[in-house]
């Protein structure tokens, strides 16, 4: 049985926009609260009944949280344009490794506007 199991992780953290026109609400440095929801894909172990451990998506996720959550994402490695489409890919980069089965990452920037990312 092929399943996708999908866990939701929150971090609060500042952005800017530099590259919007002079004005704009998100040129300026903001937060968001972002929600995150890791998905991973595969065939459910018969023996065990389930396709992994949620704490494996958590641990996963864990040392991603720590450079994500109450920092300004555009002073991250690889997030100087911190826009949700790239904050979802740095996200996926960083996970594949250690998640092979990583199927999609949602990315909420608000509760009305998030980005889908299912890798390149």
């Amino acid at each position: 049985m092929k399943i996708t199991l999908c866990k939701d992780f929150e971090f609060e953290a500042a952005q800017s926009m530099p590259s919007f026109p002079e004005g704009h609400k998100c040129r300026r440095l903001h937060g968001h609260s972002y929600k995150a929801t890791i998905s991973v894909t595969g065939d459910v172990d018969p023996k065990t009944g389930v396709l992994y451990d949620h704490a494996r998506i958590s641990e996963a996720m864990k040392p991603l949280l720590a450079l994500l959550d109450h920092n300004h994402l555009n002073e991250i490695p690889g997030l100087e344009i911190a826009s949700i489409e790239n904050i979802s890919r740095w996200i996926w980069v960083h996970l594949q490794p250690t998640l092979p089965e990583l199927s999609e990452i949602v990315l909420h920037e608000t509760s009305a506007s998030r980005c889908v990312y299912r890798g390149d």
